[in-house]
């Protein structure tokens, strides 16, 4: 049985007991880019539980507010928790002070959340929205409860093997359509070398306007020297 704990800086907090009844893992390829305008998020749609594919079409793109979502990778039941704790809190949050949360606040209760549980929770996560204060923004929050902003963050699995690819390839101020093509060719390289991602690819462009979610499989999803 897992215990999370979190106690909100006013005082007040929450205890809630999660039973954890499976090895269910989101291993997995997940993205987020800051483009001209808005962000843009990305994963793959394969959960596994050891060589297992527990569930082909799985929707690893999490909303937690209208305009800020979150990619999650790890534990399945784990990163569900965590998303279902920090969008409870924003919702009380932007009652509170009357009007959206920001990106910030969302990537920040992500952290409080895994750094308080980090000896017992398997949570990778990237925090990504779009706030009118700062835009689109992206915040990764590995494995131990680190926040950090980056124009492009990558996790799971499959990130090892699209490390170059982005250090090659990517650019700050792409635009839309640019930084969409992008990472559909990201994902789907790492879908052909890693056992643990595949299945099809799951976008979502959120702008001042909110999100446009986009699907794609079969032959929408790239495919290199195999052709």
């Amino acid at each position: 049985k897992k215990q999370f704990r979190f106690k909100m800086a006013a005082g007040f907090g929450v205890e809630q007991e999660w039973k954890a009844k499976g090895g269910v893992s989101m291993g997995t390829t997940i993205m987020a880019a800051e483009f001209d305008g808005g962000v843009i998020i990305a994963a793959d749609s394969r959960t596994t539980t050891g060589s297992y594919i527990a569930n082909r079409i799985a929707d690893k793109l999490t909303r937690v507010t209208d305009n800020i979502y979150c990619c999650r990778s790890g534990s399945a039941s784990d990163t569900q928790a965590v998303a279902d704790i920090v969008a409870y809190y924003l919702d009380v949050h932007c009652v509170q002070i009357g009007e959206p949360a920001s990106v910030a606040t969302a990537a920040n209760l992500f952290r409080e959340v895994c750094y308080t549980n980090r000896d017992s929770l398997s949570a990778g996560i990237i925090c990504a929205g779009y706030d009118p204060k700062r835009g689109g923004q992206v915040f990764s929050i590995p494995l131990g409860g680190m926040c950090v902003r980056q124009p492009i963050a990558v996790g799971g699995s499959g990130s090892t093997y699209v490390m170059g690819h982005i250090d090659a390839k990517y650019r700050e101020g792409m635009t839309r359509d640019e930084c969409i093509d992008f990472l559909k060719e990201c994902v789907a390289l790492a879908m052909a070398r890693d056992g643990s991602s595949g299945g099809v690819i799951r976008m979502g462009i959120i702008d001042k306007n909110g999100i446009e979610r986009l699907l794609f499989k079969g032959t929408d999803i790239p495919r290199f020297y195999e052709d």
